[in-house]
């Protein structure tokens, strides 16, 4: 069985890791395979939206494959995000598609960094986050350490990390880690619900869009202020009254369907 499967369809790609017998466990032989999913899949102008989500029901992933680590001597050297070809969560920030994170069980560690890597995330009702890393001794390198403090507050975020607790899925949502929790048999149906509204949106704009949220999320309020104004006044002088009338329409006429 091939370690990520990938299944296509109306420009929606379902990327799931498959080593459930493993807990979908990061070895690195996924890794690189993930990563060059990854890398295939922004290149594909048939994908226009990605799911990324485990095999089984126990774990979206448990992060880095343990056994190997600690039998392996040179294992250890992909393992810091400075091999491109072994760096998954890279691979998925470049991907210039949206990237949904469907979370169907525990995502620890290397498998928390995976999830915040995506750009949208919908747990299911069993999905459960840890950050071991402490735990294990090993400093993160796919860039835990900055994100979490980021998306829930640095607080929260040490308490995790310093603990390395467990963090139920309601508890996630209620904290602004995921953006939903649903039922574990509607976790798939709600992402693929979801990533077929994104792939209805022009895929060059999606991509540019993506990219301002990212570039000014990164920089300063003042120099994200900026780069926006100088993105929109590039990109909107291009756009002209009757393309602007014509997508007003298609935009109430979906909004009466709504």
């Amino acid at each position: 069985m091939p370690l990520v499967e990938t299944e296509i369809a109306d420009g929606i790609a379902t990327v799931t890791l498959n080593r459930p017998e493993a807990m979908n466990a990061l070895s690195k032989a996924l890794r690189t395979e993930l990563a060059a999913t990854m890398r295939r899949l922004d290149a594909d102008d048939a994908v226009r939206v990605v799911i990324l989500t485990g095999a089984g029901t126990r774990a979206f992933t448990a992060g880095l494959d343990l056994k190997e680590l600690g039998t392996e001597p040179d294992a250890m050297a992909d393992t810091t995000g400075n091999n491109p070809d072994a760096n998954p969560v890279k691979a998925i920030e470049l991907c210039r598609k949206p990237v949904i994170g469907a979370i169907n069980g525990m995502a620890i560690t290397g498998g928390f960094e995976l999830a915040l890597a995506c750009d949208v995330l919908i747990a299911s009702e069993n999905a459960r986050f840890a950050d071991t890393h402490a735990r294990v001794g090993i400093m993160p390198g796919w860039g835990l350490s900055q994100k979490l403090s980021r998306a829930i507050g640095i607080y929260r975020a040490k308490e995790l990390s310093l603990s390395g607790n467990f963090l139920d899925a309601q508890t996630a949502l209620a904290w602004g880690l995921v953006n939903r929790v649903v039922p574990a048999d509607d976790l798939l149906p709600a992402a693929r619900k979801l990533a077929g509204d994104m792939a209805g949106i022009d895929p060059g704009f999606s991509a540019a869009y993506k990219s301002l949220i990212d570039d000014g999320y990164a920089a300063s309020f003042v120099d994200g202020m900026a780069i926006e104004a100088s993105r929109s006044t590039a990109a909107n002088s291009m756009v002209g009254p009757d393309e602007i009338a014509k997508r007003r329409e298609a935009v109430q006429a979906r909004g009466r369907q709504q």
